[in-house]
């Protein structure tokens, strides 16, 4: 390339550069640190230097009323010329008038000057006028001149007005401004800088570990998080609450990643199980046609543990799909449904009874399969709890225990509770209840059900709750809308 074409290249180049915008948090502080200290330093130095011109002026004016004293002095204001410049270089003006009950006298009078001078009436000045006219002598032309009119302070009089060069003021004015600009740039650093670094400390490097926190957690989610610092202020509130949502979402993807692991198990072995399963129905109803005594004693409880087995399959299956099917609503009579759901649940007369506490003709609005689930779930659950207990006895009836299924009307719902007489849940496990793989019933239970049972509730706008738990028993409530 030659040296010509690099040169294009190069201006190219620097015309299309655009400069990038700030997009750390510490550069725009930094940015916002410089413009407020500039905007401080406008604030100091406007009100100083308006200050200032007007204190020069006055001392003109107090050294101009003083000369008009010695003048009229002197018989009939007579003032030779010689003597005359000896005041005004004393005073620092070029003229002097005295007006007195409406007479105007002239002091002392200057010579023609260049231009019109400028008047300014220090008796009648707002805001906006004062810090102006600094402005307009540092930008003022050489053969600037100010007239300046006042009241008179040691003589008497309407007002006294002086005629004074601007271009001293200038010179003065730029020195006054350029020490104040240099001490308040040394104190408007000095406090920014510190104000900066406060920052920094107490903002920025919280804010940076938090950051890091966050990118290392996006990076890889199941690495131990650092542990939050011990501040008491809002960053360190902001810091134990990203640490406590990243264990929570950290114990959810463990979980989760559990459940992917169970579903793949399961769906590899589910279609030998269930032929396993199949076989050995198959030979129970074979063994339901023997005379043997002893086989048809045995023959109920392997049922049962047939039926238990494939249920455990089919709670599994049912928790690994990605969502419940949406129910399909239909008005239902609860009694049938609860005297279906009994039967699969396993209560028995001589077992765990099942007794109804339903309102005649009470009906619900509900799918009647997923009806069907939640509340085998529930009454399977309650007949687990109340066969483990050591203590229990076979009452008069010989029954173990008793699951009450009682139901009422509510503004907007229909309300079910499945009421045992069980031991009740360990409190340790009751705030968990309806977490995956959390059981209570201390025997063959996945931890799946109340799950389950609770996603089925919540799919019919409704919810499912546990009530109260005790050595007395338990109460669950569902709780569907009318």
């Amino acid at each position: 390339m030659s040296p010509r074409a690099r040169l294009d290249d190069l201006f190219e180049r620097a015309r299309r550069w655009r400069p990038a915008a700030p997009d750390g948090l510490q550069s725009r502080l930094l940015i916002l640190t410089v413009l407020f200290t500039l905007a401080v330093e406008a604030l100091i130095l406007l009100p100083n230097a308006a200050n200032f011109h007007e204190t020069w002026l006055q001392d003109r004016l107090q050294a101009a009323e003083l000369a008009s004293v010695g003048v009229e002095a002197l018989p009939y204001n007579a003032v030779d010329p010689e003597t005359a410049d000896q005041l005004l270089r004393i005073g620092g003006v070029s003229a002097v008038a005295i007006s007195d009950q409406g007479v105007m006298s002239q002091l002392l009078r200057a010579p023609d000057l260049p231009r019109t001078p400028d008047f300014i009436d220090l008796r009648r000045r707002n805001t906006g006028t004062r810090l102006w006219e600094p402005m307009e002598t540092l930008m003022g032309h050489e053969d600037r001149s100010i007239r300046v009119r006042a009241a008179p302070r040691y003589r008497s009089g309407d007002f006294i007005d002086v005629v004074a060069p601007a271009e001293p003021l200038k010179q003065e004015l730029q020195a006054f401004l350029l020490n104040s600009l240099l001490i308040s740039l040394i104190i408007s650093t000095a406090a920014g800088g510190l104000l900066y670094a406060g920052l920094a400390f107490l903002v920025l490097r919280p804010l940076r570990r938090v950051t890091r926190s966050i990118e290392g957690f996006a990076a890889d989610p199941l690495q131990p998080a650092p542990e939050p610092s011990d501040r008491q202020d809002e960053i360190g509130r902001v810091e134990r609450e990203l640490a406590r949502m990243q264990e929570e979402v950290r114990q959810s993807l463990k979980s989760r990643a559990r459940l992917v692991a169970l579903g793949e198990a399961v769906a590899k072995i589910n279609h030998d199980l269930r032929n396993m399963l199949t076989s050995a129905q198959m030979a129970s109803e074979r063994l339901a046609a023997s005379p043997d005594p002893q086989v048809a004693k045995a023959l109920p409880r392997l049922e049962r543990a047939l039926g238990r087995a494939a249920a455990l399959a089919r709670n599994v299956l049912d928790y690994g799909k990605s969502e419940e099917p949406a129910p399909v609503i239909d008005r239902l009579a609860l009694a049938p449904a609860v005297a279906a759901a009994a039967e699969d649940a396993g209560l028995e007369p001589t077992g765990v009874r099942l007794a109804k506490a339903i309102p005649a003709r009470f009906s619900i609005r509900a799918d009647g399969d997923q009806l069907h689930r939640i509340l085998v779930n529930l009454m399977r659950n309650a007949r687990q709890a109340i066969e483990a207990d050591p203590t229990r006895k076979p009452g008069r009836r010989g029954a173990l225990g008793c699951v009450t299924v009682s139901a009422s009307e509510q503004p907007g719902w229909s309300v079910i509770r499945i009421i045992d007489d069980g031991p009740g849940i360990p409190p340790r496990l009751s705030e968990r209840l309806f977490e995956p793989f959390v059981s209570g019933s201390g025997s063959d239970g996945t931890g799946l059900g109340l799950t389950i049972s609770r996603e089925l509730a919540a799919n019919h706008g409704g919810d499912l709750r546990l009530v109260e738990t005790g050595p007395t028993g338990t109460t669950f409530e569902l709780r569907l809308p009318a």
